[in-house]
């Protein structure tokens, strides 16, 4: 189940049910709630939502426990369409994206937690310094040694076709955050994320930065830029 990095604080604190919905058709919904603030342990507290006026996404439950039950619940979200990755997060013990996940697809009480073993800045809100730090050690941008055209640089279809499965990786991280190896040395190895990242720009046949046989040098450079400083 998932992990989380947070100080060790005495006591406990029990989940509360907010905002019951009377005898309308409802779904519980447990979300994990941790704050900086007041020194209190985490704690799941229990939401139940009127399906008759929610939409079907988990993400759409979120908005509606935010908007119209407790207004301090805090989560990221932003395209709600599945291609920014912001609302990743462990549901019902899947990392996974809110926006895409149905409510009806889970059997039972929705378990809401962050994506684990990454610190916690505030309830769902995971610390992604690090991942993205490690995506800027390999420099994920074309690179070329030669005069740039006076159009694009052009690709064959067979050329194209060695980057799909590479280029659609929306940096979720919800693979990085399900790695047991990146769990144990995130602060060494780059996690598969970062790897399919560099491995894309090395696949790129406009890429010019491995003409020198140096094929793995995102890699090498990824791998002494891990942590930020």
């Amino acid at each position: 189940m998932a992990e989380f990095r947070l100080p060790p604080i005495p006591g406990s604190a029990s989940a509360k049910p907010i905002g019951r919905g009377g005898n309308q058709e409802h779904q519980v919904f447990k979300v994990y709630r941790w704050t900086p603030d007041d020194g209190k342990n985490p704690s799941l507290d229990t939401y139940e939502v009127d399906m008759d006026t929610c939409g079907p996404m988990v993400l759409d439950a979120l908005i509606k426990i935010k908007n119209e039950i407790d207004s301090s619940l805090t989560f990221r979200r932003s395209c709600r369409e599945g291609v920014c990755g912001s609302c990743a997060m462990n549901i019902d013990g899947t990392n996974t994206l809110a926006c895409t996940k149905f409510i009806s697809e889970v059997k039972g009480d929705i378990k809401i937690y962050p994506l684990p073993h990454m610190p916690v800045v505030r309830d769902l809100v995971p610390d992604l310094t690090v991942p993205y730090a490690q995506l800027a050690s390999i420099e994920p941008w074309l690179k070329s040694t030669s005069q740039p055209p006076t159009r694009e640089r052009l690709q064959s279809p067979e050329e194209r076709a060695k980057l799909d499965g590479l280029w659609e990786c929306i940096l979720c991280f919800c693979c990085t955050t399900s790695c047991p190896s990146y769990w144990w040395t995130g602060e060494r190895y780059l996690g598969p994320a970062i790897l399919l990242q560099a491995y894309r720009w090395l696949a790129d046949s406009r890429d010019e930065a491995k003409a020198s046989g140096s094929t793995s040098w995102r890699i090498r450079s990824g791998s002494t830029a891990a942590t930020p400083s």
